[in-house]
């Protein structure tokens, strides 16, 4: 049955013919690297930004945003503190150039909502910290329609409700700024999907407590992630069947339906192998169906420092990985 039923969805996935999602792209990852080593590091060496020509590939291929990580402490080097002018410009670069192409560029602070391993909400770090820092952010990138504000990177190891309650701190700050650039709010407990519903392992589930966290202009999505090998944290080649993809995916959506919200899947992918290309097509197939409430996906991961990173998409010697070839129905007309 279930041979039946992966032979099936990539029949779906082969002849998929409705409109590709508003959003489909990749999290382009480097700018975030270097952490546990001396911080910050030294650009160039300990981490780096892409290049605005390295998302020339993707384009090319049909994605329409790049999700880039880098360090809040890094771009504020103290709290409350200015934008340190030079890693602003290294990100500004990459912004401005990219958005120039006509692509999006979702911002990623990939700092799992803490400063220097201290979470948002502790005294260190309140959350007027956070709100700060997304308020000189936004001054920076509030007139160019065409950037995101991803809140920031799977928060973790906190109670779900001070995450809540730093998130709205943090809407609220750019929201005064004037920017209505579209914002992305992750859950806690890393954001998967399947946990949404957890009440065990990382406090009361994000199904009782995000949804109050509200945008005045109704221009935010929740940015959910989500892996299909044993334990959901997509460090394992293997996926777990060919159906997982829709199976983790599900009542999620059925969420989303129910409370009249959107989610973005922020995080996706899979080992080059028959059982993932089976389930990310089935999850991929699943939010083309549920465009009401899925706004798109960004593939885990590219960048320039990956190497043989069984995710990475970036090309090898001018040729395709094997994953861009099941991502490709879903994004071109």
């Amino acid at each position: 049955m279930k041979r039946l039923l992966a032979t099936t969805l990539l029949a779906a996935a082969a002849a998929a013919h409705a409109a590709p999602l508003a959003w489909r792209g990749i999290s382009l990852s480097s700018a975030e690297w270097g952490e546990k080593l001396p911080f910050p590091g030294v650009y160039g060496k300990d981490y780096v930004y892409p290049s605005v020509a390295s998302t020339a590939y993707y384009q090319a291929q049909g994605m329409n945003l790049m999700r880039v990580g880098f360090r809040w402490e890094r771009l504020q080097p103290r709290l409350m503190g200015e934008l340190d002018a030079a890693e602003l410009a290294r990100l500004r670069e990459f912004v401005d150039g990219t958005t120039a192409r006509g692509l999006h560029v979702l911002l990623d602070p990939h700092n799992y909502a803490a400063y220097k391993d201290i979470h948002i909400g502790r005294p260190e770090v309140p959350h007027a910290a956070f709100a700060d820092f997304w308020r000189r952010l936004a001054l920076q990138f509030k007139d160019n329609a065409r950037v995101q504000f991803g809140l920031v990177n799977e928060p973790r190891n906190m109670p779900t409700e001070t995450w809540a309650d730093a998130a709205q701190a943090a809407v609220d700050a750019i929201r005064q700024t004037g920017a209505t650039n579209l914002i992305t709010l992750p859950g806690n407990g890393y954001t998967g999907a399947w946990s949404w519903f957890e009440s065990k392992w990382y406090g009361t589930p994000n199904a009782d407590v995000m949804g109050r966290v509200k945008d005045p202009l109704d221009n935010m999505v929740f940015e959910v992630h989500q892996y299909f090998d044993k334990d959901g944290s997509g460090t394992n080649a293997e996926c777990v069947s060919p159906t997982i993809g829709v199976e983790r995916l599900q009542r999620f959506t059925q969420w989303l339906k129910a409370n009249k919200r959107r989610a973005l899947l922020g995080e996706l992918g899979g080992g080059a192998n028959a059982v993932c290309e089976q389930a990310v097509a089935g999850a991929l197939k699943h939010l083309q169906d549920n465009a009401d409430v899925w706004t798109g996906w960004l593939w885990w991961a590219g960048g320039p420092t990956w190497g043989d990173y069984f995710l990475s998409l970036e090309p090898d010697g001018g040729k395709d990985k094997p994953q861009m070839r099941w991502l490709k129905p879903y994004l071109k007309d």
